[in-house]
């Protein structure tokens, strides 16, 4: 039987691109974006993951293969695997995000 793991966010430390990890298994894994400032447009980049993802607070523009979407609290989203996409923080930004497989 797997053992049960919780990690609440409070205590978690933070990856070196500001994320915060969360839960990790061999398939998803769960991170949180709290409180990024505004931001221009980031370095467009692809991933070999899936990425979904769900405002909690603020507005970010989000930039996937041309077509840009203002994402605020309340959105959700998905960036393909392989997809060029880049964003920027437009208010203060909080999400979380599930990455398959784990990034």
């Amino acid at each position: 039987m797997p053992k049960l793991v919780t990690i609440n966010a409070a205590d978690a430390t933070p990856a070196a691109d500001g994320s915060i990890p969360l839960a990790a298994g061999a398939r998803v894994s769960l991170r949180l974006w709290r409180d990024e400032e505004p931001t221009d447009d980031k370095t467009p980049r692809r991933h070999d993951y899936e990425v979904v993802g769900y405002a909690l607070s603020g507005r970010a523009a989000l930039e996937i293969a041309g077509e840009m979407v203002e994402l605020k609290a309340g959105d959700s989203w998905l960036v393909p695997a392989g997809a060029t996409h880049t964003y920027r923080i437009i208010e203060r930004f909080s999400a979380v995000e599930a990455v398959a497989p784990p990034a």
